[in-house]
């Protein structure tokens, strides 16, 4: 059999896969501790195998190096390979199925991938899926938090490495969980600011976008959804047809600037101040990676290329991780354009060309019978597509309000409250806000991601 990618990235491919695989050796490091599981994450996923601790045996390695190595060197799977992989299977080591699944991510061709598929099956003690081999395979390593295997980083940087460059400042040690981050199908985008002009290989960021006043938006229809800003008295709407395209811009409103990414997986645009950082700390300019972890998009800061949570403004990687940064979240409000231009009549709104001539939903169309990503396990809480509203309380206490029971309880003039926050209406949406009347830096998300990045979610109603 015979391994086949695109040529564009098939020599830089190969050298990854044999580096990576060369560097998956013995490690004197334990292994992740296993938790115990949710009783809903064994109802949907079943019982997780049993994990060894420690390095891998000398038997293993080398069948890994045939298994793999060999493979791609020779750029075909025979025997040699068949026997390695058997016993690979043998090692009932579950580990292995990590980076058994981060190969199959790039293995387009069908039958090795259901080789793979079933060799990371038999290890995790699972029925072999007919189809979705990658999506299935790490649904479960997720949902059962699986260890990693020893010196997974430094195997998993070479292959993501190999097939785009433009990662090797990013897979660095952090804050970060290596083992959820998987790759969303597109290249980094990786141009400098103020550039975003100049067209790209990736999903392309906006800096400074252009806008118009809401008279001369005559191309939307009142009825098209829009995520709504204000800072300082000034309100911007950035319409989810142009953020559909862009995933992320860098922009100044009301003197503040601000990072507003968005991630179509998730239904959540966010908005933070990038602006009144501590001392030594330059704006930092957010970017598309390319990369995902649990369905959410990963965002980096393309002058330093340190990592950010998407979810929470954290940096999780690099030096602005190590200075500790957290940026503040200004209110987003998800609404419909006419709703939004009839309250705020004095609001700006991005210009039709940065839609770059593109009309997606991918709500309604890709995206509308799930994640199509892997997400592992999801709280049963409420549906994975659900619409909330998500905040922190003072305390530090995430709380998640499930948005069609808000809209109408608040709609009927009752009060809704958790700890500080108050909702209260805005423009056809939700905004949450202190006992004063300040902005808490609410937006909206589907439940699946927020309940993720934030487990411990309390939730209203209950």
């Amino acid at each position: 059999m015979t391994l086949r990618i695109g040529s564009r990235f098939r020599i830089a491919f190969m050298m990854s896969l044999m580096a990576a695989l060369f560097l998956f050796g013995a490690d004197e490091s334990k292994a992740q501790d296993t938790v115990e599981l949710p009783a809903y994450v064994i109802e949907q996923f079943g019982t997780p195998p049993s994990v060894p601790d420690g390095p891998l045996s000398e038997t293993l390695q080398s069948a890994v190096e045939v298994a793999f190595i060999d493979s791609v060197a020779q750029s075909r799977w025979g025997d040699d390979q068949t026997i390695a992989l058997g016993e690979i299977v043998a090692s009932k080591d579950p580990r292995i199925a990590w980076i058994i699944s981060d190969l199959m991510r790039f293995v387009p061709g069908p039958q090795l991938s259901a080789r793979l598929a079933s060799a990371a099956s038999t290890l995790l003690e699972i029925e072999a899926p007919n189809q979705n081999h990658w999506g299935i395979v790490t649904d479960h390593l997720i949902a059962w938090d699986i260890p990693a295997p020893p010196d997974y980083l430094r195997a998993k940087r070479a292959i993501f490495t190999g097939l785009v460059p433009g990662w090797e400042p990013i897979f660095v040690e952090g804050d970060i969980d290596w083992r959820l981050v998987s790759w969303g199908g597109v290249l980094i985008d990786d141009r400098a600011y103020d550039t975003t002009d100049e067209p790209c290989n990736c999903i392309p960021a906006a800096d400074n976008p252009q806008v118009s006043n809401a008279e001369d938006a005559t191309w939307l229809k009142d009825e098209d959804v829009v995520f709504g800003i204000e800072v300082n008295g000034e309100y911007r709407a950035y319409p989810r047809r142009i953020m559909e395209v862009r995933e992320m811009v860098n922009d100044t409103l009301g003197g503040r600037d601000l990072g507003i990414p968005y991630c179509t997986l998730c239904g959540a645009a966010q908005a933070y101040f990038t602006d009144q950082l501590p001392e030594g700390i330059e704006r930092p300019i957010l970017r598309t990676s390319g990369l995902l972890i649990r369905s959410n998009k990963v965002m980096y800061d393309v002058k330093t290329y340190s990592v950010f949570d998407t979810f929470l403004g954290k940096a999780v990687t690099g030096p602005l991780a190590k200075k500790g940064l957290e940026l503040e979240q200004a209110t987003v409000v998800t609404t419909d354009w006419g709703t939004w231009k009839r309250e705020h009549p004095e609001t700006t709104v991005l210009v039709e060309a940065l839609a770059l001539g593109r009309d997606f939903d991918f709500r309604n169309g890709r995206d509308a019978n799930g994640p199509i990503f892997p997400v592992g396990d999801v709280d049963p809480r409420l549906p994975v597509h659900e619409d909330i509203i998500g905040v922190v309380t003072a305390s530090g206490q995430p709380v998640a309000f499930q948005r069609s029971k808000a809209f109408v309880t608040l709609s009927e003039g009752d009060e809704i409250g958790y700890e500080n926050v108050r909702l209260e209406l805005d423009a056809g949406g939700i905004r949450a806000v202190d006992a004063d009347g300040s902005d808490l830096g609410s937006h909206q998300a589907f439940w699946f991601a927020w309940s993720q990045f934030h487990p411990g979610t309390a939730l209203w109603p209950e």
